[in-house]
């Protein structure tokens, strides 16, 4: 059975770092018509909605209450800050900043769960795998480190860093307090309590006299989010937050953006140069060196 949970574990971690590196796009697209926390609190309310129901009628109950609220914090920090904060972001900051950012959410992740008691501590093959791979994607997008000094793109920068230690507080809380929760009915909770948090912030921002019918391209890009960014890749996000090493799964933000170039040459014909090759080949030994050096990091625990 553990076999089993650790195979979808790490097939889920591989659809979040394919699914996910598709989404940057559909957010921005998505804006353009629906103001950022409405679009993102919409989303997430019908998701949950949809797969509660599901689950309700498969015959699943709702956990204790303690382990509700906790879901409920967790689906704050993660999808309420987190993602908001991206959402809102996007309105100015191009997607290769948004990228190089985010890509910084593995040290997050490392060294908040190096100061917690009874969690894998660091060890530096995880340090070099982390470090190795945020130098991959900063050489892929080099040219975008530039633009944090914009007065333009300060204020959306600042949001982006803030998201990004949002997302992987929530995931390090998720990770240790919710427990004897199946991750479908953690992540239908998260969805909900993010959601009705950032609807209830849009309309004390406003929002809801902004907004503009959805056009034919926001609407397949919103449509788009519920169904891939949602229900397939955040419940496969806390499944595999639940199984493996959250340092581990917390990579997939590397492999985020380079699938979104491999999807840019197939797709839209854009260049695919030997720069963006080797960083590739950089970001996935780091990854494998932070997978080793987790399980050196566990093996280490037990022995304890």
């Amino acid at each position: 059975m553990r076999n089993n949970n650790e195979f979808l574990a790490y097939l889920s971690w591989a659809a979040v770092s394919l699914v996910w590196g598709t989404t940057y796009l559909a957010i921005r697209i998505g804006v353009e018509d629906i103001p950022p926390f409405l679009f993102a609190g919409f989303r997430w309310l019908i998701a949950g909605i949809l797969l509660f129901i599901f689950l309700m009628l498969s015959g699943k109950k709702l956990p204790e209450k303690k382990m509700i609220l906790h879901s409920a914090i967790a689906g704050i920090l993660m999808l309420g800050f987190g993602n908001g904060f991206i959402v809102v972001a996007e309105k100015w900051i191009p997607s290769g900043l948004t990228a190089l950012f985010v890509s910084t959410l593995p040290l997050w992740i490392i060294i908040i769960e190096a100061i917690l008691p009874g969690t894998p501590k660091l060890n530096l093959r995880i340090a070099f795998g982390i470090l190795i791979g945020l130098g991959g994607i900063s050489l892929i997008f080099a040219k975008d480190v530039i633009s944090i000094t914009k007065a333009d793109y300060l204020a959306g920068s600042a949001l982006i860093l803030m998201a990004v230690i949002f997302w992987a507080s929530g995931t390090i809380y998720s990770k240790y307090k919710v427990k004897n929760t199946t991750p479908l009915m953690n992540a239908v909770i998260q969805m909900l309590a993010a959601g009705s948090a950032q609807t209830i912030a849009g309309f004390f921002l406003g929002e809801f006299q902004a907004i503009n019918y959805f056009k034919g391209d926001s609407l397949y890009a919103f449509l788009y989010l519920i169904v891939f960014g949602s229900f397939l890749g955040y419940v496969a996000y806390i499944y595999a937050i639940s199984h493996l090493p959250a340092s581990f799964v917390s990579t997939y933000a590397y492999i985020n953006p380079i699938i979104a170039l491999i999807l840019g040459w197939l797709i839209l014909n854009e260049s695919l140069n030997l720069v963006i090759i080797i960083s590739t080949l950089i970001v996935f030994s780091g990854v494998y060196l932070v997978k080793t050096g987790n399980s050196k990091a566990a093996l280490s625990l037990k022995q304890k």
